[in-house]
């Protein structure tokens, strides 16, 4: 009996053992045929750019840090693995969906898993790689603060613009095509009108993220329907959006630059990081907005769901006023733990942060790694206005290293301590 026990355990673990090769081994198989697909991607639209797009590329697992290249590093982390190379990624390294140089080069970097939609992996490999040749292609990279985009009005008229965007795509006709663009770049005009120099800010992100998100879009492979469809839905899913500061350029350079795509297959080759994308869309199209804008919005809003958007824009900011009151609170008013920057790196999702008036940004998550050590937040934390501090809850518990606090983690480094301020209260890091 206990020789069959011992047989029968043996060969489930020689099974185990064997499925997990198999498993690893079709993993690796996967992602060697991606990169073939995605190298054949960018060569069938190398005169997009008159640049081929396809370089290196590292796909990271965010569980286990396991990472996959289609070439190796300068540090010989990345090992030869078939027809790929793999590693495990160091920990005081943070990624994301981005390029970023590491390792003696700069990768397009992509989080595992893809997106199993083929379109939709074929557009986020082209808006990567896109950042990843940006400044080769003259593009230098810039991320401004747009905050004036989760005030009531900015919102208003942001979410005004691209219904009108939405109904143009949907257009059969020229005509109708033209009206749209027309009333889009009206209520833009306004916003930018009621929050002076944000017509620059914008701008610079519209360059930045727009320009990539156009390039996934016409790199996708989709058709003229499909096309029309996905930028619909991703208007009607960026409303949900917690906040729209770093991502509207994503779905309105996509809509402007697809419908001029139409007309002129290489406009985006005209644009420079100092070109002015809304004056070089108002030219291409022959729009001519009106003089009088206020009343030209208060015509023109009625025409797309102006009075639903101005009750939900009126009720989210009386729920931000809330939140702002409560963090306010929580990492100011409060006892509270302050890190300051010395060689930070910084790892969020762009999607869910919110200025929190003239005082910084809120971060619902953040991965920041530094001198003093790798933070982990999960239940909030405040970066100053001048990007030189962090502020999160007090710590509670101590174990080793590593040091704990409400939704927080902190792997501390040796050459620091946590020192308490007995007459605030708060809390700041010291180095030995």
């Amino acid at each position: 009996m206990k020789q069959t026990t011992f047989s029968i355990l043996l060969f489930l673990l020689l099974f185990t053992q064997g499925y997990r090769a198999k498993a690893q081994q079709n993993e690796r198989d996967n992602i060697s045929a991606i990169f073939s697909e995605i190298e054949t991607l960018t060569k069938k639209n190398v005169n997009f750019w008159n640049k081929n797009l396809y370089g290196a590329i590292l796909l990271i697992d965010p569980e286990s840090m396991q990472i996959y290249a289609n070439e190796p590093d300068s540090a010989g982390i990345l090992k030869p693995d078939g027809k790929i190379y793999s590693g495990i990624l160091p920990d005081n390294v943070n990624f994301g969906n981005t390029a970023m140089f590491w390792s003696g080069k700069t990768w397009a970097t992509l989080m595992l898993p893809l997106p199993e939609n083929k379109f939709e992996r074929n557009d986020l490999f082209a808006h990567e790689s896109f950042h990843r040749v940006q400044p080769s292609l003259g593009f230098i990279s810039n991320i401004p603060e747009n905050n004036h985009l989760d005030d009531k009005n900015a919102r208003i008229y942001l979410r005004l613009e691209l219904e009108a965007l939405k109904k143009a795509i949907q257009a059969s006709s020229k005509k109708e095509i033209h009206q749209h663009l027309t009333d889009a770049m009206t209520f833009r005009k306004y916003r930018n009108f009621l929050y002076p120099n944000s017509n620059e800010t914008e701008n610079k992100l519209e360059i930045m993220e727009g320009l990539a998100e156009f390039t996934g879009l016409i790199f996708s492979g989709r058709d003229k329907k499909q096309t029309t469809e996905h930028l619909v839905n991703r208007i009607n899913q960026s409303f949900a959006s917690p906040t729209l500061v770093r991502s509207f350029a994503y779905y309105t350079t996509s809509v402007y630059g697809y419908l001029l795509y139409e007309e002129n297959r290489n406009w985006n080759k005209d644009i420079s990081s100092t070109t002015d994308l809304a004056d070089y869309f108002i030219k291409a199209f022959n729009i001519n907005v009106p003089t009088d804008l206020k009343i030209a919005v208060e015509i023109l809003s009625g025409n797309y769901n102006g009075k639903t958007i101005v009750q939900e824009e009126t009720a989210r900011e009386e729920e931000k006023e809330r939140k702002i009151a409560e963090y306010k609170q929580k990492f100011i008013g409060l006892p509270h733990f302050e890190l300051m920057f010395e060689k930070m790196s910084i790892q969020f999702d762009p999607r869910n942060i919110m200025p929190l008036e003239n005082l910084g940004m809120y971060f619902p998550n953040i991965r920041i790694t530094d001198s003093w050590g790798i933070l982990t937040v999960e239940n909030g934390a405040l970066i100053d206005a001048n990007w030189v501090k962090i502020s999160i809850t007090n710590p509670t518990k101590t174990e080793d290293k590593i040091i704990i606090g409400e939704g927080w983690t902190l792997e501390l480094s040796d050459d620091y301590i946590i020192e308490k301020d007995e007459t605030s209260g708060n809390s700041k890091l010291i180095k030995k």
